[in-house]
């Protein structure tokens, strides 16, 4: 059975080194790594314009990168579980499919983890009148060390 690690190489995500910037994009305490909020590249307000479809793509982008700053952090996927996602969706006042955009999230982090094993997490997913630099999607996450 593949490690999380060779799962995540598996469906191609970035690993490179990140240079430090003006906040810790992920953050140990204990056993836990707390992740700061990751935005999606897509810009734009679900329910004017942008579609679920794409705000899934934009949540899955959100994953990809926060598992790049874990990595970055802490050196491997393996030996972790996922805790809890915070989804913030860039969303009108009508609209109310907030939980079907940040499954693009969950759904990464199922195909890394198991959806019925260490992916199996906790989870809001919320709209936002607006979010920085207007992303469309904003996640953050909260693993856990095991072991």
């Amino acid at each position: 059975m593949p490690t999380p690690q060779e799962n995540a190489e598996h469906l191609g995500l970035n690993f490179a080194k990140q240079e430090p910037g003006y906040l810790n994009l992920c953050v140990r305490s204990g056993n836990l790594l707390f992740t700061s909020g990751h935005v999606s590249d897509l810009k734009g307000k679900l329910g004017a314009g942008t579609t679920v479809e794409q705000g899934y793509e934009a949540a899955k982008d959100c994953a990809a990168k926060i598992l790049r700053s874990v990595y970055n952090s802490h050196g491997t996927l393996n030996g972790l579980r996922v805790l809890k996602l915070l989804g913030c969706v860039n969303s009108t006042l009508e609209f109310t499919e907030q939980h079907l955009v940040v499954n693009g999230a969950s759904d990464l982090l199922h195909k890394i983890f198991g959806k019925t094993e260490d992916g199996y997490h906790a989870r809001s997913a919320l709209g936002f009148v607006q979010l920085p630099t207007g992303a469309a999607v904003e996640v953050e996450a909260i693993f856990e060390i095991k072991g």
